[in-house]
């Protein structure tokens, strides 16, 4: 039998698991004694999908979620001469900087081997146009990683202003995006529908709009970083690694609910067990429900919903990121990626819909009424104080006429 293969994990520099792999494709985590004995039993250090035990656990769908998917993920294995399919050898090559607080590296990561290359204009924009060739711009120097399908660059804010490449495991603190020649206009409708979730409290994400050559990028700031002299990871799961729903299963689709991944309900379930003010959560909940609704954000799967873990023992909502408008584009999905209230498609989703979904979670009706009302209220209101900067008026509008709606259906 093939000796077993570790991996260190390490969060906030303490050694708190080890991945082990006896043979492909498990992969498990085994908490350390140093972890079973600073926390409670079943606390969801890692994941809500991991708690605290300690026996070895499957780790496997926790583990493939820290991973891009699709071509990107593809590209990235074949530049390492991997397998996509070889989580464990990934995480080995990749998992220094990846989403969320933990770095996975087989010793202890010293902050003396962290390295920035910095990039001029030129430099960036040649980054930009390799990205089918180096997704998230990963080198040989580079050790990161992050999920996803959308082209991305992983970038580190240096004390200047100017962008950096990560080297060694550095942490980034924002992500390019790279608009999808596809749906053109994408990145700047994405801005525009940040700054209407900062309006309403629901993100934190700072953007930064710019051209490089003949690519319209998105620079996002990373939710899960905090920069105060130093970069200082932050701890987060989306909803599918909280669920240990493995991202490749139904061929990439099993992030949508109707394929069987994660519901409302689900996520309710797990802000129910795991936060400080469960009822305050769940109206950060369905103020994000009634966002997407609002917005017309059909594409609000298990991928694009997270949880922050504030400490080893707790989770709450993370802020709202990858808030895309797909109504404004015919030809995407009308049907959500998550039901809500039973309500499928939607465009036709309604206050009472809303509040039958919220009903779901046991959450007061009235309760549910008022989140839903102060959070159309103010989005309505930041349309008009000019937060939404969309020379064509399509957003602004499509926010209007869905906003205007529910407010109708409620006071009618």
């Amino acid at each position: 039998m093939a000796p077993t293969k570790r991996l260190g994990v390490w969060l906030d520099g303490v050694h708190v698991a080890d991945l082990e792999q006896r043979r492909w494709p498990e992969l498990r985590c085994h908490y350390t004694e140093e972890a079973v004995e600073r926390w409670p039993l079943n606390s969801p250090v890692l994941s809500c999908s991991l708690p605290l035990e300690s026996r070895p656990t499957d780790a496997l769908a926790f583990c493939s979620g820290l991973l891009p998917e699709g071509q990107a993920l593809a590209t990235l294995a074949a530049n390492a001469n991997l397998a996509a399919n070889d989580t464990f050898e990934l995480l080995r090559r990749y998992g220094r900087d990846v989403a969320g607080a933990l770095v996975i590296a087989e010793s202890e990561p010293q902050s003396r081997e962290f390295g920035v290359q910095h990039y001029s204009e030129e430099a960036l924009t040649e980054a930009v146009e390799e990205l089918d060739e180096f997704p998230l711009g990963a080198h040989e120097d580079s050790e990161l990683s992050l999920a996803g399908l959308q082209d991305k660059l992983l970038l580190a804010r240096l004390s200047d202003g100017s962008w950096g490449r990560p080297l060694a495991g550095r942490p980034s603190t924002h992500i390019l995006k790279r608009d999808d020649s596809r749906y053109p206009g994408l990145v700047d409708a994405e801005a525009e529908c940040l700054g209407l979730a900062r309006a309403a409290s629901l993100t934190t994400v700072e953007t930064e709009l710019l051209t490089l050559g003949t690519q319209r990028c998105l620079i996002v700031s990373r939710f899960d970083r905090h920069e105060n002299g130093e970069v200082r990871r932050v701890h987060q799961e989306d909803l599918c690694q909280a669920l240990a729903i493995d991202p490749s299963a139904a061929k990439g689709r099993i992030k949508y609910e109707r394929e069987g991944g994660p519901s409302l309900r689900s996520a309710a379930e797990l802000l129910e067990n795991y936060a400080p003010d469960p009822q305050a959560e769940l109206d950060r909940l369905l103020a994000a429900a009634t966002f997407t609704v609002v917005i017309g954000n059909a594409d609000a799967h298990g991928k694009n919903l997270a949880l922050l873990h504030p400490n080893a023992e707790e989770v709450v909502l993370a802020p709202l990121y990858d808030t895309v408008p797909t109504v404004l584009w015919p030809n995407l999905r009308r049907e959500g990626a998550m039901a809500i209230g039973g309500q499928p498609v939607l465009a036709d989703v309604t206050v009472a819909d809303l509040v039958r979904e919220a009903s779901i979670w046991r959450h007061p009706a009235e309760r549910a009424r008022r989140v839903v009302g102060e959070t159309v209220q103010t989005v309505l209101a930041a349309t008009e104080e000019d937060i939404v900067i969309d020379s064509q008026g399509r957003l602004a509008e499509a926010v209007r006429s869905r906003g205007s709606g529910l407010l109708a259906e409620m006071t009618g």
